[in-house]
């Protein structure tokens, strides 16, 4: 709903706070309750998250949320961390109104039949599924992007191995003509202000990244978001995280996130 773990933080701890002020007794559902107290808990911080975010400088990538095993999780959750959490997706989000966006959740993540919907964000039921099918058409754009975890790993290992030694010709069966890459600093560090669009253009400022690079600058491939990303650290801390939108075997978008806000501290 809100892609940033510190907002989503918030939310949860403020949800707890309400529900435990309120007696059992009053609650027919709990399921019910706590999901509409936290839909509209997000409904408000989304209202007020649009207008920062028309005034961030440059593009804005959601949080890189870094998961350090997949086995941290219950296996049961992953289908639904897996489509809801890539950062190609999240980004699409924002494109979307809140009563959009969380109806869109609602239903294609977790499955809420639309009479359930409807009670949760106060609008009538066949409202809900007008606004569930016009979320769906502002998505489409990542409907395609492949969420297995392995093969895109070595789609990203590939095109690590082929940019390090430049080899222009595999980078070409990587990456697609068209990419772009949007590149959030926040005004924090110095970014990218527009996105990045074609396949010389991109490359080009990834090189010219590399090159300004300290010494002690590595890279390594992490699970972010539930999809393979590379890591950048340089003087001993994170200093960036490259995410991709991966389409039929190509890279298609590419996401580095450099405002230091944004970025693990570990």
């Amino acid at each position: 709903m809100l892609g940033s773990v510190v907002e989503a933080e918030d939310i949860v701890q403020e949800t707890f706070l309400r529900a435990y002020q309120v007696s059992e007794e009053n609650i027919k559902i709990k399921k019910a309750y706590l999901c509409k107290m936290m839909t509209n808990l997000c409904l408000d911080v989304l209202k007020s998250a649009r207008y920062r975010r028309e005034h961030y400088v440059g593009p804005w990538n959601p949080e890189p949320l870094l998961i350090e095993s997949l086995q941290a999780f219950d296996p049961s959750e992953m289908l639904v961390q897996k489509e809801g959490l890539s950062i190609a997706y999240l980004r699409m989000m924002e494109h979307l109104a809140p009563d959009e966006r969380a109806t869109l959740l609602l239903r294609e993540v977790f499955d809420f039949p639309y009479s359930e919907i409807a009670n949760i964000i106060e609008k009538k039921e066949e409202n809900c599924r007008k606004i569930f099918s016009r979320a769906k058409q502002k998505v489409s754009h990542v409907e395609g992007e492949s969420l297995n975890y392995e093969k895109n790993k070595l789609i990203i290992n590939r095109f690590i191995e082929a940019f390090q030694m430049q080899n222009t010709d595999a980078l070409l069966e990587l990456v697609s003509e068209n990419v772009t890459l949007f590149s959030d600093g926040g005004g924090k560090v110095t970014a990218a202000v527009r996105p990045i669009a074609s396949f010389s253009n991109v490359l080009a400022l990834l090189y010219g990244v590399i090159k300004k690079a300290p010494e002690d600058f590595y890279i390594e491939v992490k699970n972010v978001n539930c999809q393979p990303a590379v890591v950048i650290y340089m003087n001993g801390k994170i200093q960036s995280i490259l995410s991709f939108y991966i389409s039929n075997e190509k890279i298609v978008e590419m996401y580095i996130t450099m405002n230091p806000d944004k970025l693990p501290i570990h």
